[in-house]
């Protein structure tokens, strides 16, 4: 099962795919946690990436995920669609897209990280709090228009890994049940409540309080 993890920065996409990775190696089960190329490229150019280099980088996190093992669960930290939509909003550059919609079409499972954590500052690879709700609303725009139905993950500690874990066994029974042709538009239905609507609720509420305090 390939599991891709997308998200506004500091989401906890880093945490929740080493947390997951690490759950399903102490049960027995197969798992490699994809890492993400941006971050290694920061550490050692010193620097973000210009425009121009966005390419490379966005091929390189898909290359990692085409080197991966096919067996067990491939849980990557990020995917190319992260590259193309900040290459859509620090440089107004669609390209990507493209490219990068192609390849999350691979994955079984795309998670999105809710803007329910705080911020946190991280080198270079962050540009503040106030670029979350556009990053999120890129991400779910893309993911939209191409049809990719995503799974928001939402909750602080241990409550973030129960929410994807909960994802991954819904995902897996309905396999089981129904088959991989009927899993193709399968959609989450929170826990807590039923209503897949529930969590476009939770990011308009969370957008709506941040533009009060600015």
């Amino acid at each position: 099962m390939k599991i891709a993890i997308v998200g506004a920065e500091s989401t906890g996409k880093t945490v929740l795919a080493q947390q997951m990775t690490a759950h399903f190696q102490s049960r027995g089960h197969a798992a490699q946690l994809i890492s993400e190329f941006l971050r290694e490229w920061c550490d050692r150019e010193k620097r973000t990436p210009k425009a121009s280099e966005q390419a490379a980088i966005a091929r390189e996190q898909a290359h990692r995920v085409d080197l991966a093992r096919e067996t067990g669960h491939t849980i990557a930290d990020t995917t190319p669609l992260m590259t193309a939509v900040y290459s859509d909003l620090l440089f107004n550059d669609t390209s990507l897209y493209d490219f990068a919609l192609q390849h999350q079409r691979r994955y079984d499972l795309t998670m999105l990280t809710a803007l329910d954590l705080p911020w946190v500052a991280d080198g270079l690879q962050r540009d503040g709090p106030h670029v979350q709700p556009e990053v999120d609303r890129l991400l779910r725009l893309a993911l939209g228009r191409a049809g990719i139905n995503y799974h928001v993950v939402h909750g602080t500690g241990q409550q973030r890994l129960a929410c994807a874990l909960t994802i991954v066994e819904h995902f897996r029974q309905r396999l089981a049940d129904q088959g991989a042709g009927s899993c193709a538009d399968w959609s989450w239905h929170c826990a807590q409540c039923g209503n897949a609507q529930c969590e476009h609720r939770l990011f308009k509420d969370l957008v709506g309080a941040g533009s009060m305090r600015r």
